[in-house]
């Protein structure tokens, strides 16, 4: 039976999704790639692309081949017409941004100015790809939602311990699920339907939190989720996901753009709050 191959590069990713969960790992790898690097994949060989993976570029191709295309110069081609309308990728936004900042710096500085640079370009990439509805719907259900219950572990832990103290300040009802002592799961089963799960997670995600959210969307609570891509096991749990790719970097990951993200979630609750439209403010513990 004959197989069109999608042409256009939203049934392309829709595709991806529909048959993420029944990939091999390498495959499931090769669709994380493609796209959270939707940029560089119009651009780069395919040698250069399984260079970046650690994936050989014959699995590409063979990739492409599942998908219904002859090879993966057809794929490619989908990528290649969605950059004519495109913002800058990553690498480009860096590339742009260590020209602005004057080149290469050697030593502590050096270290420094790489990390601001890949912040900054992370910062943008939020920017540019973030949908306003998004925030709408997950600033709606913070509002409304009783109790709000934070979760992340390990790498995503500052994130969610921000989140407590900002919604703490704000007078929202909030319960983080610390891990600590073996709680975390068995907390989680006392949300209920009026409240929200609040995830952040991101690979190589941890086991407890993939659980908990399973657990709590298949009792009606609403989750919204940061995380670092829409084949994370969050996509189909939750309300509202943010997808945030992780660029990788020469020490770590960085948490700039998770962090600012769930600062101007808190941002837009504090405007509902406090029915200021204009300039919200977040109460401090200390006084002036």
């Amino acid at each position: 039976m004959s197989y069109r191959p999608p042409e256009s590069y939203e049934e392309l990713i829709k595709l991806i999704h529909d048959r993420y969960d029944d990939m091999s790992k390498s495959y499931q790898r090769i669709a994380l790639y493609l796209t959270q690097n939707p940029n560089d994949v119009a651009v780069l060989s395919v040698n250069a692309i399984g260079a970046k993976c650690g994936i050989h570029a014959s699995s590409f191709v063979r990739y492409a081949q599942s998908l219904g295309y002859k090879g993966f110069k057809e794929l490619q081609a989908v990528f290649q017409r969605r950059l004519s309308t495109a913002a800058p990728g990553f690498d480009a936004r860096v590339r742009a941004l260590e020209a602005e900042l004057g080149g290469a710096k050697e030593g502590e500085l050096g270290f420094l100015a790489d990390l601001v640079t890949r912040d900054v370009a992370s910062l943008q990439d939020l920017l540019s790809n973030m949908q306003a509805a998004d925030l709408v719907a997950a600033a709606e259900l913070m509002e409304k939602a009783d109790t709000i219950y934070l979760i992340g572990q390990l790498r995503s832990a500052p994130v969610v311990e921000l989140l407590r103290y900002v919604l703490t300040m704000l007078g929202k009802r909030t319960v983080l699920l610390d891990p600590g002592g073996g709680l975390a799961t068995h907390m989680a089963k006392v949300s209920r339907p009026t409240d929200l799960l609040f995830v952040v997670s991101f690979r190589f995600y941890a086991t407890e939190v993939v659980n908990v959210a399973e657990e709590t969307a298949g009792r009606g609570v609403p989750i919204v989720a940061i995380t670092d891509s829409t084949l994370s096991p969050y996509a189909k749990l939750a309300k509202v996901l943010f997808a945030v790719p992780e660029h990788e970097y020469t020490f770590s990951r960085s948490l700039a753009a998770p962090m600012c993200l769930a600062q101007a979630l808190c941002v837009a609750l504090a405007s509902r709050l406090q029915k200021n439209s204009s300039d919200p403010r977040i109460p401090v513990v200390t006084g002036p």
